[in-house]
C-alpha cells in the first residue's frame, strides 16, 4: 500500500453533520464529468484545480477527529465534485480507515466505470451516498448533460454486492417535483433492497454566486427552491410505497 498516493481535492471538512450518519470528517475531491445545472461546487469541476495531497495528509488530519466521530456514530464522508475519479487514492485510504475502525461514506453521482479497482473500494466502504439526479434519461442528460445509463448500472452493481445505500434526491422545481415523478421514483427505487432510504433535499440558490464568479450564467435564474408543503407531499409518495425518508421536512 502506499501513503504516497496522491490526488486533487477541493477543500475539507471536519465537523460536517449533512454527509451521512453523526458527526464527519467530509473531503470534497476535485474533478466531476457531470455539469448539474443546480450544482453548488461548480469550482470542484475541473480536475486540474483544487490542490494535491498525500493519502498520509489526509489520513493524519482525519484520525484527530476519531474521538468526535466514534462519540456521534459519524466518520469520514468523502464528496466532490465526483471522488470516483480518482478510485486508487480513495482505495488507499479506506484501507487505512478501516484498520482504525472508522466508518466510511461515499457521496457520488454514480456516474462511473465498473472495474476491479471500484470494488476493492467498495469492499472499504460502509456506506454509499448515491445522487440519483434524474431517472428519465432525457431529463438526466439536460440536467447534466450526462447520460444514466451509468448511474443505474451502478446501482445494479451495489445491489448485487449488497453495499448499503442512501439515495439523494434533489428536489428541482420544474424538473423533478411533480407527483408523477414522485410516483416513478418511487417504483424504481424500490426494488433495490440494498437502499435503506431516500434522504429529500430541496434545492437551493446558495451556489449561484460561485457560477457567476467564475464567468458561468446560472443556469437555473430564476427558480426557487420548493416549498416544505412540496416536500411533504414527495415524501408521503414514497412513503405509500414502503420507502423510508429523511430531510427538511417540520
Amino acid at each position: 500500500m502506499n501513503e504516497e498516493l496522491k490526488a486533487r481535492i477541493h477543500s475539507q471538512e471536519s465537523a460536517g453533520t449533512v454527509d451521512g450518519p453523526g458527526i464527519r470528517y467530509v473531503v470534497f475531491m476535485q474533478g466531476c464529468p457531470l455539469r448539474c445545472k443546480f450544482c453548488h461546487n461548480p469550482d470542484t469541476w475541473n480536475i486540474k484545480d483544487g490542490k494535491e495531497v498525500t493519502v498520509k495528509e489526509i489520513f493524519d488530519n482525519i484520525v484527530k477527529y476519531k474521538t468526535f466521530m466514534d462519540f456521534s456514530g459519524g466518520g469520514v464522508t468523502i464528496s466532490g465534485g465526483e471522488p470516483l475519479l480518482q478510485v486508487n487514492f480513495l482505495k488507499e485510504l479506506f484501507y487505512r480507515l478501516k484498520k482504525e475502525k472508522i466508518h466510511t461514506a461515499i457521496d457520488t453521482s454514480g456516474f462511473v466505470e465498473l472495474t476491479t479497482e471500484l470494488d476493492a473500494l467498495l469492499y472499504y466502504t460502509d456506506l454509499v451516498l448515491l445522487d440519483l439526479k434524474h431517472i428519465d434519461p432525457i431529463r438526466h442528460k439536460d440536467l447534466t448533460k450526462q447520460d444514466n445509463d451509468k448511474v443505474f448500472e451502478f446501482l445494479k452493481h451495489l445491489q448485487l454486492g449488497n453495499k448499503r445505500t442512501w439515495i439523494r434526491y434533489v428536489i428541482v422545481p420544474g424538473y423533478n417535483d411533480n407527483a408523477k415523478y414522485a410516483e416513478s421514483f418511487a417504483n424504481f427505487v424500490k426494488h433495490f433492497d440494498n437502499v435503506e432510504l431516500i434522504e429529500l433535499l430541496p434545492y437551493h440558490e446558495m451556489g449561484k454566486y460561485k457560477w457567476e464568479s467564475l464567468g458561468l450564467k446560472y443556469a437555473l435564474d430564476g427558480i426557487k427552491p420548493p416549498p416544505k408543503s412540496k416536500v411533504k407531499e414527495i415524501a408521503s409518495i414514497l412513503h405509500s410505497h414502503g420507502l423510508t425518508t429523511i430531510g427538511d421536512l417540520d
